[in-house]
């Protein structure tokens, strides 16, 4: 009796470990279909570490997919989205508007939101700064997509993507991490 339960419980936390990596990685890869082609007016750049003032790896992957947007749809303005943590010299906002300037795209399309910590609030205080606007395009790492879109729709946006792909150093524990922020977001709605 003792050998079945214990059978039991393996299979149920068998079950349960592949719900947890099924469910949201199918979602995850999902999002990454919404691919923005110029429809909405903005596009919402989301934050990453920086390292002093420097862009870390996967906020410099999301500025270049900023930076080829930006180029093929010179009518987008951008929102650069993140504030500062305790470690950063400058807010993530800062270090991305250094890098696109030093690119060449033109100061009065970005609009800088540097108080966020939270994709979240990312999201919220960017619509504060915005008219309006039934929808924008996301740009982020594409492990992050999925969360993001589903945030935007909490606040009321429709939203495309553009997919920076992640660093392979930190693509297994932001994927891991990311599981996790997807059922708190599911459960908690922010």
């Amino acid at each position: 009796m003792k050998k079945g339960i214990g059978v039991v419980i393996v299979v149920l936390l068998a079950i349960g470990i592949w719900l947890f990596w099924m469910i949201p990685g199918e979602r995850i890869h999902k999002a990454q279909q919404f691919k923005a082609d110029g429809t909405y007016d903005y596009a919402v750049i989301l934050g990453a570490k920086v390292n002093g003032e420097v862009p870390s790896l996967s906020l410099r992957y999301r500025l270049e997919e900023a930076l080829a947007y930006a180029n093929r749809y010179p009518n987008v303005k951008f929102v650069l989205s993140g504030g500062q943590g305790l470690d950063e010299d400058i807010s993530e906002a800062e270090a991305m508007y250094r890098y696109l300037t030093l690119n060449g795209v033109a100061v009065e399309r970005l609009i800088l939101e540097d108080q966020s910590t939270s994709t979240y609030e990312n999201l919220l205080y960017s619509q504060e700064l915005l008219p309006e606007v039934a929808g924008v395009t996301i740009i982020s790492s594409d492990f992050h997509l999925a969360r993001a879109r589903f945030l935007a729709r909490q606040i009321g946006w429709d939203a495309d993507v553009v997919a920076a792909k992640t660093p392979e150093v930190v693509k297994m524990k932001v994927l891991v991490r990311e599981r996790f922020a997807l059922f708190k977001t599911w459960v908690f709605r922010k």
